[in-house]
C-alpha cells in the first residue's frame, strides 16, 4: 500500500506541475522549469551525500575503529543483498541515524555516538537495518525525483509572480486567446508550492514506513526497532541535535528537528507511535517467520 501510495503522489505531483504550468506560463514555463530544477537536483543527487556528511562532521570509520558497528552493517548488508555502505559516525549525543548516497552501490550509512552509546545489539541492528531499507528501496532517488517536480512548481509560482509585477497586459492576452486563465494563475502561485511540498512530506512519510518494514525483515526482530524508536523519539526531546539544518530532517530515522503544534502537520515523519504500532502487529503476524540476528 505505501509502494501504491508512493506512486500516486508521484503521479499527483507531475500533474499539478503541468496543470500549474498551463495556468501560468504556458508550455515554454513549465519546460524551463523542469530544465533549470532539473539541473538543480541532478547536483542535489550526485554530491548531496557528501554536503550532509560534511554538514554533520560525520567521520567514516573502520573495522577495527568500530568493530560491532561495522560488522552490524555488512552483516545486514549481505542478508539485503546490496553492497557495503560506508560507515560514518556523527559527533552528536542526540541518537540519531540516517542513510545517503544516490545509488547502493554509492551510500553510506551514518549514525550518532549518542546512539551507539544508548541502544543495545538488537535496538542498533534494527535502526541499521532500516537505514539500509532506504538503501534497498532507492529512496534518494524518489525524494530527488519528487524535490525536482517541486522545485519546478515552486519557480513557476516565482516565475508568475515576477511577471503579474513587471506587466500588467498579460491577463488580457491571456483572457483573449485562452492561454491561460488569470484564476488558475492566482491559484497557481498561491497554491501549487505549498501542494507540493506537502506532497513531498507525504511520500517520505511513506517511505519510512517501507523502511521499518524492510529493517524489520531483514532482522527478523520487529519489537527491537519498535523498542529503538520509541527510545531515540523520547531521547530527542531531551537532547536535541547542535549541527545540521531542519532541510535535511527527512534523512534520519527520527526527526531530530521536531516542533510541536503547527509544525506536526508538515512533518517529514510519521507519528513514532504509528510507526511503533505497525510493528508490533508486523510482530505478532509474523513471530519467529525470520531467524534474529
Amino acid at each position: 500500500m505505501n509502494r501504491l501510495k508512493t506512486m500516486v503522489l508521484l503521479a499527483t505531483l507531475t500533474a499539478l506541475l503541468l496543470w500549474a504550468g498551463q495556468a501560468l506560463a504556458g508550455q515554454g514555463g513549465v519546460l524551463m522549469a523542469l530544465l533549470v530544477a532539473g539541473l538543480m537536483n541532478f547536483g542535489a543527487y550526485w554530491w548531496s551525500d557528501r554536503i550532509v556528511l560534511r554538514l554533520y562532521g560525520a567521520q567514516e570509520v573502520s573495522e577495527a575503529e568500530a568493530p560491532e558497528l561495522y560488522g552490524l552493517v555488512r552483516h545486514l548488508a549481505q542478508r539485503a543483498a546490496i553492497p557495503m555502505p560506508k560507515v560514518y559516525r556523527i559527533p552528536e549525543e542526540a541518537p540519531n541515524a540516517f542513510a545517503t548516497g544516490r545509488s547502493p552501490q554509492h551510500a553510506a550509512v551514518a549514525v550518532t555516538e549518542g546512539l551507539m552509546r544508548r541502544l543495545s545489539r538488537d535496538e542498533l541492528a534494527g535502526v541499521l537495518a532500516h537505514e539500509l531499507g532506504h538503501i534497498q528501496h532507492r529512496d534518494t532517488l524518489i525524494m530527488t525525483v519528487a524535490a525536482a517536480l517541486a522545485g519546478a512548481l515552486s519557480m513557476l509560482a516565482q516565475m508568475a509572480m515576477f511577471s503579474s509585477l513587471l506587466g500588467g497586459g498579460r491577463q488580457e492576452t491571456d483572457e483573449a486567446d485562452g492561454s491561460s486563465s488569470p484564476l488558475g494563475g492566482l491559484v497557481g502561485v498561491l497554491v501549487a508550492p505549498f501542494a507540493a511540498m506537502l506532497i513531498q512530506m507525504a511520500i517520505s512519510r511513506s517511505r519510512e514506513f517501507l523502511a521499518d518494514e524492510a529493517g524489520a525483515r531483514l532482522t527478523g526482530d520487529p519489537l527491537a526497532l519498535a523498542t529503538a524508536l520509541r527510545k531515540i523519539a523520547a531521547w530527542s526531546e531531551q537532547t536535541p541535535m547542535t549541527a545540521g539544518s531542519p532541510a535535511t530532517a527527512h534523512l534520519f530515522i527520527i526527526n531530530p528537528f521536531t516542533g510541536g503544534g503547527l509544525l506536526r502537520l508538515f512533518s517529514t515523519h510519521p507519528p513514532t507511535e504509528a510507526r511503533i504500532e505497525r510493528l508490533e502487529t508486523m510482530a505478532r503476524r509474523h513471530h519467529n517467520a525470520v531467524p534474529a540476528v
